[in-house]
């Protein structure tokens, strides 16, 4: 099943565009933030409680780098802002009229700095920061002030950025709490926590009072079974013998500086590869058999939505060769590549992300983003379950106990190369809409494991999931592995600052496998959830 998740509810309530920004003008649009760091919006007569004195004012921020997506990032280049902002508005005041919200958009901390230095005077009682884009840091400063402030990810925007960021806020900072639901009803119900205040309540009684509401809208674990999957799993010396005889290339640089500990640890041998080496394997390609690859991926795909198909999946073909060439000279079975440095810095022609689907698809491993630890993951558990990975950028959403795994590329034989395929489709690359790209539309009912090796702390961190659903919508990356959490969920807020964004999702259930490589490595097992 495929799943659109709504971005906004279509109901008469709403007032139209004009009317909004002409009645609550108290977010800016465009670059000119500092004229809307004073005003106050008015709300409609209908929503006013009997006294003014007994509402607690709140700043709602929605952080975001601009109002019209100016770079490739969550969202996507080009997305406009101002129908979310008008939408998450206008349903807050619906659904929380105890609270006078003051709404305004915030591109940076010192904008930022500036609506604190505002806040005494305008009365504010505490803060919602509102995360639209992945990487921008206003939450910090808001934070820091000590202010109430109520964190909520825009799901498919800002989730990198509220992962990481707040996972690390929340052990410095006992001011703030967490919303990540997809669900603009739960972000209203933790906001009425700001009464607690105007009650003489103090902040940590307005924190706990808000980590309650997200803890009892979570529902409960659906108990269905999820469907068999035997695993033939290898012993695990003889995973640990095959990892000491595997070679992985980083193209481009890398990610984590892990390097020493890998080879250390794991016995991996990483390979440094600058991209003047790969590009010159790209183009000692022979060209008369990058059109049969090209056209075989497109009779494969169920549909291809690219505005120049053929050449496009040509330059991907020719990439899927080079890394094909650069393994068999090497000796090696894994390969990750610098792959949005190298597109955005001129070094590939194309986006290795299609090339990636067939090594995985072979039983080798194309790796995202010269990730080296989402890499020897993918190592250890080919030769342990011989189960390729899925290198995602997560998304949580409470409402729906889910994690969404989400990324360009992905594997559509996830239960082994002697597996069934199942059904893609090829898009250009998400945030920057150029290349070609994958939606893989995964099996659903079935257990999968969530892990990541991390040498440098000695630790493998890991969670499990029920895969439930495939979510297509134009936001994020394209392909998004929807999955029932199993176990507590809370745990997923807490290990982002440490790991970094990246999980590897795998098919089965490898969550004793995964704790007896460990105690082989004597690694600590981190139960993620």
């Amino acid at each position: 099943m495929r799943t659109q998740l709504f971005e906004r509810s279509e109901c008469g309530c709403c007032a139209s565009r004009r009317r909004f920004l002409t009645t609550a003008c108290g977010f800016c649009v465009g670059a000119a933030t500092h004229r809307a760091l004073g005003g106050r919006p008015t709300i409609a007569a209908e929503t006013q409680p009997t006294s003014e004195s007994q509402r607690a004012r709140v700043r709602l921020i929605f952080a975001c780098f601009a109002i019209k997506q100016d770079r490739p990032t969550w969202p996507h280049i080009g997305y406009d802002f101002t129908g979310d902002i008008e939408h998450v508005t206008q349903a807050m005041r619906q659904l929380c009229p105890e609270v006078e919200f003051l709404p305004v958009v915030v591109h940076s901390p010192e904008d930022a700095a500036k609506l604190l230095a505002a806040g005494d005077a305008d009365r504010i009682d505490g803060y919602i920061v509102y995360q639209m884009n992945n990487w921008i840091r206003v939450m910090q400063t808001i934070a820091a002030s000590g202010k109430p402030t109520l964190i909520a990810d825009f799901p498919f925007a800002g989730s990198g950025g509220f992962l990481v960021y707040t996972s690390a806020l929340r052990r410095t900072h006992k001011n703030i709490s967490i919303m990540s639901s997809t669900k603009i009803e739960d972000l209203a119900e933790a906001a009425k926590c700001f009464q607690v205040l105007k009650k003489g309540g103090s902040v940590a009684d307005f924190v706990a009072a808000c980590d309650r509401v997200r803890r009892e809208r979570t529902p409960p674990a659906s108990g269905t079974p999820s469907n068999e999957d035997p695993l033939k799993l290898a012993d695990v010396g003889q995973c640990l013998k095959a990892m000491k005889q595997a070679k992985l290339l980083t193209v481009g640089g890398k990610m984590h500086n892990v390097v020493k500990e890998i080879h250390e640890l794991l016995g991996v041998d990483v390979i440094e590869i600058d991209f003047k080496e790969f590009a010159a394997a790209a183009a000692a390609v022979d060209a008369e058999k990058v059109r049969p690859i090209a056209e075989q991926w497109k009779k494969a795909a169920c549909k291809v939505t690219l505005e120049e198909p053929d050449a496009t999946l040509e330059q991907s073909a020719r990439l899927y060769l080079a890394q094909q060439a650069m393994l068999k000279k090497h000796g090696a079975e894994a390969i990750t590549i610098n792959c949005l440095g190298g597109f955005y810095g001129g070094h590939l022609k194309a986006y290795p992300c299609l090339g990636f689907v067939e090594l995985l698809d072979q039983g080798l491993i194309g790796a995202c983003e010269a990730d080296l630890l989402s890499s020897v993951t993918m190592i250890a558990m080919k030769h342990l379950a011989g189960r390729p990975g899925f290198i995602s950028d997560p998304v949580l959403d409470t409402s729906k106990r889910q994690i969404i795994y989400a990324h360009c590329v992905a594997t559509t034989k996830p239960f082994g190369p002697s597996g069934p395929a199942n059904s893609f489709e090829i898009l250009t690359h998400a945030e920057d809409r150029k290349g070609a790209a994958v939606r893989s539309f995964l099996p659903s009912g079935f257990m999968t494991t969530t892990l990541e090796i991390h040498p440098g702390r000695r630790e493998i961190l890991c969670h499990r999931a029920k895969a439930v659903d495939n979510v297509v919508m134009d936001r994020a990356c394209r392909t998004k592995l929807a999955a029932e959490v199993v176990g507590d969920m809370e745990k997923l807020f807490n290990f982002w600052h440490l790991y970094g964004w990246h999980r590897v999702t795998f098919y089965g259930d490898l969550y004793e496998p995964a704790q007896e490589l460990a105690r082989a490595l004597k690694f600590r097992f981190v139960a993620e959830a």
